[in-house]
């Protein structure tokens, strides 16, 4: 089974979302926060269950209308690369 590692970047990204969120309301970043965590713990399971990326070798998962996150699938895990509202700007 490969293992999850999130990159700094992408800890820094949740972070300032989750932070954004909270401040207008705090269910929201839990349940935000709930669907990227539910939706990273089954990556080892199905890597390649989400789209192509836009950056060659990366994966992208929509978990919500608002929300993607980046990832890279490798030999011996998989790497979080950021997490992304949907409108920024991105690659």
């Amino acid at each position: 089974m490969l293992l999850v590692i999130w990159s700094r970047r992408a800890r820094y990204d949740l972070g300032v979302t989750l932070d954004f969120i909270r401040r207008r309301s705090p269910s929201g970043a839990a349940r935000i926060n709930n669907l990227i965590k539910t939706s990273v713990e089954k990556l080892p399971s199905y890597p390649y269950l989400h789209r192509e990326g836009r950056e060659p070798g990366t994966r992208e998962a929509v978990v919500h209308p608002n929300y993607i996150y980046i990832y890279a699938v490798r030999e011996d895990a998989i790497h979080i690369l950021r997490v992304l509202h949907s409108r920024q700007h991105y690659p």
